[in-house]
């Protein structure tokens, strides 16, 4: 069967609830989902994984390392849409803020979830649940 997103292609950089679900929605409407885990710490495990993870393919990418980083940026240069849900200073350190993204992919649609927003006196804190 194909869905309302076939042919969108979306990057999927999200961690703990409230990332994956939201992309997966994405996936389960059609969209084709690249799951981008870190292999330092794997991805959920479990029944949450199934749940969480299900249509999306996955690769495993050290964005802390010089080739890993480069593989991911390949991979959002041909993306329609990347979805993160870090703290804006984790993804401004690791060099892939909207800025950075979007000045080499500038059709990209750049989603952030956060649970305190991208500025002000809460903006560093982590909020991920659902």
């Amino acid at each position: 069967m194909t869905g309302p997103l076939e042919g969108i292609r979306v990057v999927d950089l999200t961690r703990a609830r409230s990332g994956p679900t939201c992309v997966r929605q994405l996936a389960d409407l059609g969209a084709d989902v690249e799951q981008v885990a870190d292999p330092r710490s794997g991805d959920i495990a479990g029944s949450d994984s199934a749940n969480l993870q299900r249509n999306k393919r996955s690769v495993a990418l050290d964005l802390h390392h010089p080739d890993g980083l480069a593989a991911f940026l390949a991979l959002t240069d041909r993306a329609d849409v990347f979805v993160e849900n870090m703290r804006p200073s984790v993804k401004h350190r690791l060099g892939i803020g909207p800025e950075v993204l979007l000045d080499r992919n500038p059709r990209l649609v750049y989603a952030s979830i956060s649970g305190f927003g991208q500025t002000g006196p809460y903006a560093d804190r982590g909020g991920l649940d659902q």
